[in-house]
């Protein structure tokens, strides 16, 4: 009895805002309306849905530009549109609304904090660069996270260890005071944690260390570590990921340098270690052996069609072991400079690691304190 229910709808829409034009038509979430045709449709029967959009569809082949109608659609799922409504003359403008960057996330802060109380001395720059990848709504949420913080303290103005705690709280999750480590997972943890900040310290170009601590949060982080990002990056160079790997390795290299065996604290850090590494050899073509080739399709990105040609090839079994041993030859790399970095500064890492145990968390003033004689890494061969 409800078939045509929608595509009645959307007849009706059409014909009151041309009874009230000038008007602007907004359609929220339109993917739930113009989700590709052959997606996930019933075999056999009826599909409504389809019958709904063809009839939006026929709206947008007889629309007037000159009617005095303006037509506007909010989706977060593009890739899934059905391709015939963003063809020219129906949604054949696409606006991204993307995260942020640092200048646009010092605005929203800017708007946010209107409602709070600030210390003078809180700096928005150094905030905007502690949340790289924040939505506007994430935004909101820290600075609301920030002053409950300041109210449980009892504190009369906002502080910046406020917002790190706020950020820390959305990012890492609740401190949990009552996970009780024996004391040598403490003392593996603190290793592993000062592993990472060491590593990031030394290597050149990367984030600074903002705060190390070995206090449990959320459901599986027995510790962590905070780079400060000191600006936004949208390309990156192998030596930069290279960086990134080894600083993901730290942990793992000091638990082997340390106690000589491996826990199983390091597996997120292996398995962002392994994506990164399959996408330098499969993806960016940063292995010169394999060539300049994309053997892996790439994943579909905003604004683009599914079933559209997205690269990629299909490899052949000798094709994927040099992959693999690809693969495998960067990281083990990396992991050698690492042991490496960490076995020359065993002394620093010691005093750092017993400072951390001692404190629980140490913050970037604190580490710079302890890491003053800490030994660049020697040149890669020598």
């Amino acid at each position: 009895m409800f078939v045509g229910v929608g595509a009645a709808r959307v007849r009706d829409l059409f014909e009151q805002a041309r009874q009230k034009a000038p008007a602007i038509i907004f359609i929220d979430e339109l993917d739930a309306l113009g989700r590709a045709r052959g997606i996930a449709s019933p075999i056999g029967g009826h599909d409504e849905r389809e019958q709904t959009l063809q009839q939006l569809l026929v709206e947008l082949d007889g629309f007037d530009s000159s009617s005095g109608l303006v037509l506007l659609a909010a989706t977060n799922r593009p890739e899934i549109l059905d391709p015939a409504l963003l063809r020219a003359g129906r949604f054949d403008r696409q606006v991204l609304v993307d995260r942020p960057d640092k200048i646009g996330r010092v605005q929203i802060l800017k708007v946010h904090i209107r409602k709070v109380k600030m210390a003078p001395e809180v700096d928005l720059e150094q905030v905007a660069a502690l949340t790289t990848g924040f939505s506007g709504a994430d935004l909101a949420n820290l600075v609301n996270e920030a002053a409950l913080a300041a109210t449980r303290r009892k504190g009369e103005t906002i502080t910046l260890a406020d917002f790190t705690a706020a950020i820390e709280r959305i990012v890492a999750g609740l401190e949990k005071r009552n996970r009780v480590l024996n004391p040598k997972e403490r003392e593996v943890v603190a290793y592993h944690e000062m592993g990472h900040a060491l590593t990031a310290l030394a290597l050149p170009g990367v984030d600074p260390v903002h705060k190390v601590s070995i206090i449990p949060r959320g459901i599986g982080a027995l510790g962590y570590t905070i780079q400060r990002p000191t600006e936004d990056r949208f390309l990156m160079t192998r030596e930069e990921l290279e960086h990134k790997i080894m600083v993901l390795l730290g942990g793992r290299a000091a638990e082997k340098l340390v106690f000589g065996q491996l826990s199983t604290g390091a597996a997120d850090d292996l398995a962002k270690v392994t994506d990164i590494a399959r996408d330098m050899v499969t993806r960016f073509g940063m292995v010169e052996e394999l060539g300049y080739v994309a053997y892996e399709a790439q994943r579909p990105r905003f604004l683009e069609m599914p079933g559209l040609t997205q690269g990629g090839c299909q490899v052949g079994d000798q094709t994927q072991q040099r992959i693999d041993e690809a693969v495998r030859g960067i990281v083990m790399s990396a992991f050698d400079r690492t042991a490496a970095i960490l076995s020359g500064n065993r002394e620093v890492l010691e005093r750092c690691a017993r400072e951390l145990l001692a404190r629980e968390t140490l913050d970037e003033k604190a580490i710079g304190e302890l890491t003053g004689d800490l030994k660049p890494p020697r040149p890669a061969g020598s």
